[in-house]
């Protein structure tokens, strides 16, 4: 007899931690020692006084192993709260990548061409190629990459997710 395996889906975790040495390291090594996998990984100040910081996880596991997550995250000492923004409702998400393209003739054009779709930014330009500056959610950023890699892609630099909940109360 076989067991059904739960669903995994993917979770945008926001966590408020004193803005203190050696943190960072403590909730990824509680990731890595579970086998959880850490997608993408986001860290920043977000106090007037330089105390508190907000680090955004993205994340992905079946509901069980989430709640085992948010568990062991929320007994750390230095971690204020810990919000599961997909569990918790509407959120805003976006991410930051740097798209180096080279090409010229057709390719430049084509790359000009999908950019100006996608409202990605020029920020360096040579003769023989452009550093494209990119936001948005995930799926487009992928999809730009993808189209890019057809038109002479060079290298990627990307940020990260991050998110914030979306109404008038705090996460």
């Amino acid at each position: 007899m076989r067991l059904k395996a739960e669903a995994t889906e993917r979770h945008t975790l926001s966590i408020l931690v004193d803005n203190e040495a050696g943190i960072l390291a403590r909730i990824a090594g509680l990731f890595s020692a579970r086998g959880y996998n850490i997608e993408s990984l986001t860290v920043a100040d977000v106090s007037h006084d330089l105390a508190v910081s907000r680090i955004t996880i993205v994340t992905s596991g079946s509901a069980h192993v989430m709640e085992q997550i948010l568990a062991q995250l929320e007994r750390l000492v230095p971690v204020h709260k810990v919000t599961d923004l997909t569990s918790l409702g509407p959120h805003v998400e976006r991410e930051l990548a740097l798209v180096k393209v080279a090409g010229t003739g057709e390719h430049r054009i084509e790359a000009m061409r999908l950019a100006d779709i996608y409202r990605a930014r020029v920020l360096d330009a040579t003769t023989g190629s452009f550093v494209f500056e990119l936001t948005g959610g995930t799926e487009k950023i992928n999809t730009f990459i993808d189209l890019m890699r057809e038109v002479g892609l060079v290298e990627v630099a990307r940020t990260g997710v991050v998110a914030i909940a979306r109404g008038r109360e705090a996460a």
